[in-house]
């Protein structure tokens, strides 16, 4: 059984992860409406992928026997000046994210939650890799600048993302 505040984090967390995708859907809608298919489809991904990190919290909950409390999720924006300020969000975001898996992490050691501790291991290597991706997309949105070529360009990049069922390597 897990210590009640590692339970509430982790429930929190869990919780954070379902906005995340939830936001990140959001995100692709307004790519579908911006006729930029590749960049939706690059999201709804992004989106696949944060759900499925909200079910390992779920499935890990469950497994040391606590209780799952699912909260309201709250509503994502819908509109975004550019693709540009749409990744500046994504990076931003992905960086509070990583914050919010150290503070569990921290957690985890401060309660000599060895089990937990090491559960959030893959979050922080995950974490890492979701950085790298959405400031790397950041950055070639910012290359392409207003060239309608190189959006369309980027577009046909972003539209060649598949999914990948996470791992627990």
């Amino acid at each position: 059984m897990l210590d009640e505040k590692m339970q509430e984090s982790l429930n929190f967390q869990l919780n954070r992860e379902l906005y995340s995708g939830y936001l990140y859907l959001a995100m692709a809608a307004y790519f579908e409406d911006q006729d930029l298919p590749g960049f939706g489809n690059w999201m709804r991904i992004q989106a696949q992928e944060e759900l499925s990190h909200a079910m390992k919290f779920y499935d890990y909950l469950v497994q040391r026997g606590s209780r799952v409390e699912l909260a309201e999720i709250e509503t994502p924006e819908k509109e975004w000046d550019s693709p540009l300020s749409v990744f500046e969000q994504v990076y931003e975001h992905e960086k509070m994210v990583t914050g919010l898996i150290n503070d569990l992490v921290d957690l985890a050691i401060e309660l000599k939650d060895h089990a937990t501790n090491n559960f959030l291991q893959w979050f922080v290597a995950e974490q890492v890799e979701e950085e790298e991706s959405s400031s790397g997309v950041l950055q070639k949105v910012k290359m392409a600048g207003e060239s309608n070529r190189g959006l369309y360009m980027l577009d046909q990049e972003l539209g060649q993302r598949i999914f990948h069922t996470p791992t627990d390597e």
